[in-house]
């Protein structure tokens, strides 16, 4: 019964404010035709005008009413710079911290026992920085300060500690207004528009956002590297540790730009993609590809064949791929593009300082201005009972061990259900092992739609994997030379023999080993950045599958660009990461390419939008090739031809996808796809055909009953 009292109360007060128009004395015109008055009552009784004026201040901040600005500037006019600021200093305070306490008392209860689960995050930000939180929103407002202040409420900062930080935050705001206030009071005429003091004043208005970030910036870095002895003088103006697709464009980019950049890597340039994932994978599935097509080839009027090979020459062919790529990220290349390479284990000392165990035995130390990390990422193995025992693989190390085998594993278990497991378990099942893929999901490539999932399984199964979902793995076992894996479903336990065990469960971040634990900087199974890709030493950045949020080759490069930039130009200008458009592929058969939402995204974001959809059963190129399992997929706006998602399924979708991922990019809709001409007959005829599935499905029936009716009427 309080609670409703006080809201009544509330309303009562807003309501007869707008009744008695007490909001026309808050706007310029009610200003300025009240001026004249207020300079009267000011002079006979300044303290009870400076009181009410006062008073009145905290009312409008205190129910969050429009005005508090151009009573800001009131202030300016009535009192002057110095007893204008302290008026308007302490009123918007303490009006501020009513409403604050009002948010507190009447909702925070019910927000956190709602969506406490949700808020936790911001809750554990606000307990450990709330006050400079709320320092940083009142020196530069992103948001309203009657939205902070309502916000704030629902927190658990102290009352005691909202009112001084905002009493100190909005300080200069106050001051910068309050004078700007002083100079229109002082305007007779037009032309004093142009004098000096005011047109300062307005600058002082425009600048203060600008100059109030870099107070905070500066701030910031006084409480980041306190206790830390920047140097004087630079080695470089860029380190990157990493050599992998992240580390390498940072590297390129810096280079390219004129800047000394020292790049380190400690094992293989090229990375994870190179050397053990995307270039060996792809290698493999093209050579279980075509074994697989020489076993269907009455697809195509021929016989079928039972393809004989020598394992070891397809694994030879896999390293030799690598081989031919390699110079494209060789330390001879980047030497050659003005990047000092160096080879050994980096450790950062300190946020400029970085120590390098050369691989040839001895130490080197460098000083940089800013550190890039793009240290990548490692395959993830189960704490699994028994898992050494029996011994495992992973996508790091199958590609070294395989290659001294005679022929492939007759018994391979796959450990795994996501983009890698599934392209590796299809690939070995067509090149002649009996694999059997374990998921502990309901099904298979989770990330994706239902209907995704289930065309991958049947055609993976139809080439023989033995897909387990919903299977638990608890325990491996040896018997001599027998191993097994026991998986569990619904309480019931199973027994698997096998051969090789592929962990194919997903990959972690690389963050043990550089130092990071000893400065302190945050990692919650990635380096924790911002916008900027800056970790919590505004110098050093991250980017890659150590940063995440997504662990693809091309976002890593993508993210260089970023941090790069930011590292060498940041002084000057920064730039946010874009993550607005992300494409990826899975490189099973048939391939799956999305970008943008699917329709499970949709769905569990609570985003209406329309599907059309395009089979590849009725394609001319796709029936030509006998290649018709699969379709186009495409979200838009509802009622719109903008695009939110894509999915593709079939031949050539990871290539496919490129022509969706420029119209999302730059905000092209399927009108435009419609428009382009596309060569027939090609597998990019697909995309066309999906946007005229859109198009049908909004005709404009009745502009077209007139036009049938204009037409009878032309026939006579």
């Amino acid at each position: 019964m309080k609670k409703i009292g006080l809201v009544i109360a509330i309303l009562l007060l807003v309501v007869g404010f707008f009744h008695y128009d007490l909001d026309r004395l808050l706007t310029l015109e009610g200003l300025k035709s009240g001026l004249v008055q207020f300079e009267v009552w000011r002079a006979e009784a300044p303290l009870l005008v400076g009181s009410a004026f006062l008073l009145l201040y905290v009312v409008v901040t205190a129910l969050s009413l429009p005005g508090a600005v151009i009573m800001t500037l009131a202030a300016g006019t009535l009192f002057g710079l110095f007893w204008g600021t302290v008026i308007v200093s302490f009123a918007s305070s303490i009006g501020a911290t009513l409403a604050f306490l009002v948010s507190r008392y009447l909702l925070r209860d019910w927000v956190q026992a709602k969506f406490g689960s949700r808020l936790k995050a911001f809750n554990e930000g606000v307990e450990k920085d709330g006050a400079f939180y709320l320092f940083t929103l009142r020196l530069v407002p992103v948001f309203p300060f009657f939205l902070i202040n309502l916000l704030m409420g629902l927190t658990a900062l102290r009352a005691f500690t909202f009112y001084w930080v905002s009493q100190v935050g909005m300080l200069v705001g106050t001051v910068v207004y309050v004078n700007a206030g002083t100079q229109l009071g002082q305007l007779e005429s037009l032309s004093g528009i142009l004098s000096p003091s005011l047109l300062f004043s307005f600058v002082l208005l425009g600048v203060f956002p600008l100059v109030a970030k870099k107070l905070l910036d500066v701030i910031k870095a006084r409480r980041v590297y306190a206790g830390f002895s920047k140097p004087k003088s630079f080695d470089r103006n860029l380190i990157v540790i990493g050599g992998g697709a992240g580390g390498l464009v940072s590297a390129y980019i810096a280079a390219a730009v004129k800047s000394k950049v020292t790049l380190i890597e400690a094992h293989k340039m090229g990375g994870d993609c190179l050397n053990y994932g995307c270039i060996p994978s792809k290698a493999i599935i093209k050579s279980a590809k075509v074994a697989h097509q020489m076993r269907q080839a009455e697809h195509y009027g021929l016989e079928n064949v039972d393809p004989r090979f020598s394992f070891k020459k397809v694994m030879a062919r896999v390293h030799d791929v690598i081989s031919k790529v390699e110079p494209h990220d060789s330390v001879e290349r980047y030497t050659d593009l003005g990047v000092d390479v160096v080879q050994g284990y980096a450790k950062i000392i300190d946020p400029w300082t970085v120590e390098i165990q050369l691989n040839d035995g001895g130490t080197q130390r460098l000083t940089a201005r800013s550190i890039i990390l793009a240290t990548g990422a490692r395959p993830f193995v189960p704490d699994l009972p028994g898992l050494d025992d029996v011994g495992y693989y992973t996508s790091d190390t199958l590609w070294g061990e395989f290659a001294k085998f005679d022929e492939p594993p007759k018994r391979l278990v796959v450990l795994g259900g996501g983009p890698i497991g599934s392209e590796l378990a299809q690939s070995f099942a067509r090149l002649g092992s009996n694999v059997t893929q374990v998921e502990r999901s309901e099904r298979i490539m989770v990330r994706e739609d239902e209907e995704v999932s289930a065309l991958v399984q049947q055609s993976m199964e139809s080439d023989g994997v033995t897909i387990l979902t919903s299977h638990n793995a608890i325990r491996c076992e040896k018997d001599g030379d027998i191993k097994r894996l026991i998986v569990e479903k619904d309480g019931v336990e199973s027994v698997i023999e096998f051969d090789a065990l592929l962990c194919a469960v997903g990959r972690q971040a690389r963050l043990e080993g550089y130092g990071l634990e000893n400065l302190g900087v945050e990692t919650k199974r990635t380096i924790v950045t911002n916008d900027y890709l800056e970790t919590l030493f505004p110098n050093i950045f991250a980017v890659g599958d150590v940063a995440g949020p997504y662990q693809f080759t091309h976002v890593a490069a993508h993210q260089a660009w970023f941090a790069a930039v930011n590292a060498l130009f940041g002084t000057f200008k920064k730039f946010r990461a874009d993550y607005r458009v992300i494409p990826w592929a899975t490189f099973v058969d048939p391939e799956v390419a999305r970008v943008g939402l699917s329709e499970q995204d949709a769905k569990e974001q609570g985003i209406e939008y329309e599907m059309v959809r395009y089979g590849l059963d009725d394609l001319d190129r796709a029936i030509a090739e006998s290649s018709t399992k699969g379709f186009v997929k495409v979200l838009t706006v509802p009622g719109k031809d903008k695009i939110l998602g894509v999915t593709i399924v079939g031949e050539h979708s990871g290539d496919l996808l490129a022509e969706f991922v420029l119209a999302m990019k730059h905000g092209l809709g399927l009108n435009k796809i419609l428009g382009t001409i596309h060569t027939y007959p090609t597998w990019a005829e697909s995309n066309k055909y999906a946007a005229g599935e859109w198009k049908r499905a909004h005709t404009p029936e009745r502009a077209l009953a007139w036009i049938e009716k204009y037409h009878t009427w032309r026939r006579g």
